[in-house]
């Protein structure tokens, strides 16, 4: 059986053996295995299960100076801190009036897509996946509180603005309908720890419909639909599972609602969970025999009936210990020996 249908078989709900796995992580912890192994030979190890071999669409940004960036929408970037952020929103007012919102045009790329089916065409073995943006991002025409505001006291303006974000979301996916990929993977940071940012209820008013839509256009192509969330998307499980997710990644336990074995419990013969060890939690704090239980617990627990991808929530960050990164790469591929 191929990596690949390996994959497929757990997110159509099959139990394989071994259980498929992702393991990212950030440059200066890899360089600290290779310290640690004495060469890069761990690496080879790793098995491709999953491959996001890129997109179709370039990124657009104007440098203003060292510190500063314009993107396509007109926003300026602080580019100085460890996460860039809206300083100036490119449209100011709830209005469209006088500005012009980009087309797909100005994303598109054939040379960025023609690498995309470059690196399908290398890995046919794996679970090939293509990426896109998507809907969440309205935040970066209006900035992010201006944004939050919007969805309450701006309901037509957020309800229109969210229309040419989905209709752009659309024109992107549609450019991968030739592409030979497995899925499709969005991200949109619906939830924060405690839950969805604006709220269930306008999340479903405002989000629910338009990504339908846009997980319609990609079973269109036959292909799946991926979805990174951060935080607590708990009190939506429902309302996903409804309009056709069929991954969710990242699974972040320390969220509210978030812990994947009530998750599995409850939707785990509905939805594929790709993630669940502990970014915040279990990866910088346990002790290395802590965490080769959990990750043990994870991949027998989890992949019960299928539905699993086992991953850390996040990649492995710069302050996991290199301890714990040892075990963590040393759990993740003893299953491969069996």
């Amino acid at each position: 059986m191929s990596l690949r249908d390996q994959v497929l078989d757990q997110i159509r709900h099959r139990e394989t053996a071994p259980v498929p796995y992702t393991l990212p992580f950030e440059p200066e912890v890899g360089t600290r295995l290779d310290q640690h192994f004495g060469g890069d030979a761990w690496r080879k190890r790793l098995v491709p299960y999953m491959v996001d071999c890129g997109g179709v669409c370039r990124g657009f940004w104007e440098k203003l100076d060292d510190a500063h960036l314009r993107d396509a929408f007109g926003s300026v970037w602080r580019t100085t801190n460890h996460t860039s952020c809206v300083v100036e929103p490119g449209l100011k007012a709830p209005s469209f009036h006088g500005y012009r919102f980009p087309g797909p045009d100005m994303f598109l790329d054939p040379a960025v897509k023609a690498a995309t089916k470059k690196r399908l065409d290398e890995t046919p073995d794996s679970f090939r996946i293509v990426s896109t943006n998507c809907l969440w991002q309205s935040w970066y025409v209006r900035g992010f509180e201006q944004t939050l505001e919007d969805c309450v006291v701006e309901e037509d303006f957020y309800g229109d603005l969210l229309d040419r974000f989905t209709d752009l979301t659309l024109a992107m996916v549609n450019n991968c309908a030739d592409l030979p990929a497995d899925a499709i993977m969005m991200g949109d940071d619906w939830g924060n720890q405690r839950g969805i940012m604006i709220g269930p209820e306008r999340w479903r008013k405002f989000f629910k419909p338009r990504y339908a839509r846009i997980f319609d256009a990609v079973h269109a192509q036959g292909k799946l639909a991926i979805m990174h969330c951060c935080g607590s998307a708990a009190a939506i499980m429902g309302d996903i599972v409804e309009i056709g997710l069929d991954v969710l990644e990242s699974v972040q336990p320390e969220a509210a609602g978030m812990n994947p074995y009530g998750l599995k419990q409850a939707w785990g013969d509905r939805l594929t969970f790709w993630g669940g060890l502990g970014s915040q939690s279990t990866i910088p704090f346990a002790t290395p025999e802590e965490l080769r239980a959990e990750i043990r617990r994870l991949r027998r627990e989890m992949s019960r009936g299928g539905g699993y991808i086992l991953a850390p929530a996040k990649p492995l960050r710069t302050e996991t210990p290199t301890a714990n990164a040892v075990a963590i790469v040393e759990t993740f591929i003893e299953k491969e020996r069996t």
